[in-house]
C-alpha cells in the first residue's frame, strides 16, 4: 500500500465510524437504550479498559464481581472503575462481598470501601448467607453515603424455582424496592443450568420468568444470563427489551447483536428481526 493510499485510508475511518449508525437506520434496527449488565470476573485493567473503548455505549452497568476487585492490586481496581466513569457507565460490585461483610459484622466497612474506591452501586442478596438485616436499613445506610442498591433475587446452592418460591422471591424483591432498591436481579450463576428459572439442561422456565416480569416490568428487573442459550432464550422470549446481566464482556457484541436482529439466528423471529419502517 502506498502512503498517499494509508493517508486516504487513515482520514476515511472517522467518517466511516460515523456511517455506521445511519446503516443501522436504513436496516430499520431499532435504537435501543442499553439493556445488558456485563460483568468483570477479574479481566486485567488494560483488557477492560479496550472493551470500554469498543462497547460502553452499549453497557446498563458494569459489575466489578465476585471478590476480585478485593484481592487485586488497588490501583487496578481504581483504575477500572475510573475508567468506566470515564466513559459514563456505572460501575456496582457483586452480591458475594456484600454478603460475607454482613456475616461479619463489617457491613459499615464495605460500604465505605465502595465509596472510597468509586463505585456507583452494591449489589445485596443472600444468596449463600442469610440476611439478618432489614431492606429499609440497608438501602437507607447505602443512600446515606451515595450510593444506589440492587438485590438479587435466588440462592446460589439450592436449585431451580418452584412455585412457592416464586411467590416468596416476588414479595422480597417488592420489599426492596418499597426500601428504596433501584432495580432487582434474577439469579443464574455463571451456569445457567439446575439454578434459578433454568433446569440441569439449560432450559428456560419461561412460565416463571414471565411472573417476575409480570410482577416487576422489564426496567425493573434484570435477567442473569451467563452463555450463549439462556441469553438467547431470554431475548427470543422477551424480545429486544429485557435486561440481562452476567455477560461476559467478550461475549456483549454477541449479545446486542443478538438483540437488535442482526445475528443469524434472530433475523427469522418476528420479535427481533429489524423492521424497516418507510422503504423506497
Amino acid at each position: 500500500m502506498t502512503i498517499g493510499r494509508q493517508l486516504d485510508t487513515q482520514k476515511a475511518r472517522p467518517h466511516e465510524q460515523a456511517q455506521t449508525q445511519t446503516f443501522l437506520d436504513d436496516l430499520g434496527v431499532r435504537r435501543i437504550e442499553p439493556r445488558t449488565s456485563p460483568f468483570d470476573p477479574g479481566y486485567d485493567p488494560q483488557t477492560l479498559k479496550s472493551h470500554l473503548e469498543q462497547s460502553a455505549h452499549l453497557m446498563d452497568v458494569l459489575k466489578i464481581s465476585m471478590g476480585c476487585w478485593l484481592i487485586a492490586q488497588e490501583h487496578a481496581t481504581r483504575s477500572k472503575i475510573a475508567a468506566a466513569s470515564k466513559h459514563g457507565v456505572s460501575t456496582t460490585t457483586g452480591g458475594g462481598p456484600f454478603e460475607i461483610a454482613v456475616a461479619q459484622n463489617r457491613l459499615s466497612e464495605y460500604l465505605e470501601l465502595c465509596v472510597a474506591l468509586g463505585f456507583t452501586r452494591i449489589e445485596c442478596g443472600e444468596g449463600f448467607t442469610e440476611l439478618p438485616l432489614e431492606a429499609q436499613r440497608v438501602v437507607h445506610t447505602a443512600e446515606g453515603l451515595g450510593l444506589e442498591v440492587q438485590f438479587e433475587l435466588g440462592k446460589k446452592h439450592d436449585g431451580t424455582f418452584h412455585h412457592s418460591l416464586v411467590d416468596e422471591l416476588i414479595a422480597q424483591g417488592q420489599a426492596w424496592l418499597d426500601a428504596g432498591a433501584c432495580c432487582l436481579v434474577v439469579e443464574a450463576r455463571e451456569s445457567a443450568a439446575g439454578v434459578g428459572l433454568f433446569a440441569e439442561d439449560g432450559r428456560l422456565n419461561e412460565v416463571f420468568a414471565d411472573r417476575f416480569a409480570e410482577a416487576f416490568g422489564l426496567d425493573v428487573v434484570t435477567f442473569e444470563a451467563p452463555n450463549k442459550s439462556s441469553q438467547f432464550a431470554l431475548l427470543d422470549h422477551f424480545g429486544p427489551g429485557v435486561k440481562l446481566g452476567n455477560v461476559r464482556l467478550e461475549e456483549l457484541l454477541r449479545v446486542e447483536t443478538y438483540r437488535r436482529g442482526l445475528h443469524s439466528d434472530a433475523f427469522g423471529k418476528e420479535n427481533l428481526r429489524p423492521k424497516i419502517v418507510n422503504s423506497a
